[in-house]
Formats: structure tokens, C-alpha cells, sequence
């Protein structure tokens, strides 16, 4: 994938299919690093699907014979340097606590490192496709943080309005829009007094 968001979405899709209620989409930019991890309440995996889940010719879809998610996330943070690690806890184990992580760190100052693309577009993506999953997306960033949290949405509107509604989607892409480019005018405006 050429960027990174489309790698986000494709996780953060099988977390739904997972069953998952809530997936959280937790991004963490430090000076040369980025940790992007996705982590889900969904059914889990067992540790033989845990170790299989890499393999690019493995797959839980029926529609396709291979499964390219994972294994191309992984493919691009190791060819920055860095890694992508998995951890994960059936339901059928842990009825209270399960779920599925994947943390994957690249090294940004890497010729190999992708654009991070469009993570907006992303989640309106994920919600209007899924308004009945809560998404958490906290970017941590030099400046301030970027975040978004369906289910204060939901305690805000209410039952009677769904998160896919025009008007809705139009306010949560404004209002991911304006807290990047804020913290962006923020970023131009230091540098110019530091100049």
C-alpha cells in the first residue's frame, strides 16, 4: 500500500469484522518515530491464527486466497527498520478481556517510509461505513494531540441520530480538518518566529 492510512483502514476493517464494539486507532509521532497502533474489543484470535496471520497466503476471507494486510504493514515498517508486533486473546478465553493489537513502528527519516496519506478520509471512511462501531483516533504529535471519540458523539446526539447522517460526517471531517490544520498554522508560525 503507498500510504499508510490505507494500511489503517485495512486493519482497522478486519477489527470490524471481528465483531469488535470499539476500535481504538492510537497514533504516536516522537522526533524520527511513528507508532501506529490499532486495537480492538472484537472475538479475538487463537496463537495458531496469531502466528499464521502474517503469511500472506493466509486468510479467514472466502472472497480472495490471500490476505495482504498484515503481511504488507509489516513489509513496510521493517523496511524502514522497524516492526510490527501482535498480540491477541480469543473470546472463547477470555470472555471479559479480548481482543486484538497490532502495534507497528517505522522510522520516519527512512527513504523507505510511506506518506501517512489522508487518515481523515480514513475514519469517515471506517464510521460511515460502520456507524454502529465506536472508533477512538488519538494522534500524539508534536503541538497538540488530534482526537476523535465516536462514543462522546453518541452521548452528544443521542439514539435518534446516526453517526453516518450527511450532516454528521460533514462536522466530524471539519472538525478533523481544522485540528490538524490549527496545530499545522501553529507549527509555521513557530517556525517563522524562531526565523
Amino acid at each position: 500500500m503507498k500510504e499508510l492510512s490505507l494500511n489503517i483502514l485495512d486493519i482497522a476493517e478486519n477489527s470490524v469484522k471481528a465483531g469488535a464494539a470499539l476500535v481504538q486507532i492510537l497514533l504516536t509521532q516522537r522526533q524520527d518515530t511513528l507508532t501506529i497502533t490499532i486495537a480492538d474489543n472484537g472475538c479475538g484470535m487463537t496463537p495458531e491464527v496469531l502466528r499464521s496471520v502474517t503469511d500472506p497466503f493466509y486468510t479467514t476471507r472466502t472472497t480472495r486466497k490471500v490476505g495482504l494486510g498484515l503481511p504488507l504493514l509489516k513489509l513496510a515498517a521493517e523496511q524502514t527498520g522497524g516492526s510490527v508486533r501482535l498480540t491477541s486473546r480469543p473470546a472463547g478465553e477470555d470472555p471479559e478481556n479480548h481482543g486484538t493489537e497490532v502495534t507497528a513502528l517505522f522510522h520516519t527519516n527512512h527513504i523507505d517510509c510511506p506518506p501517512m496519506g489522508d487518515v481523515s478520509a480514513t475514519l469517515m471512511t471506517l464510521i460511515q461505513g460502520h456507524p454502529e462501531t465506536d472508533f477512538l483516533y488519538r494522534h500524539e504529535r508534536p503541538g497538540k494531540p488530534v482526537e476523535l471519540d465516536t462514543r462522546r458523539l453518541r452521548e452528544v446526539l443521542g439514539s435518534d441520530v446516526p453517526l453516518n447522517s450527511f450532516e454528521v460526517l460533514q462536522w466530524i471531517e471539519e472538525y478533523l480538518r481544522e485540528q490538524y490544520q490549527t496545530d499545522q498554522t501553529n507549527q509555521e508560525n513557530r517556525e517563522e518566529t524562531e526565523t
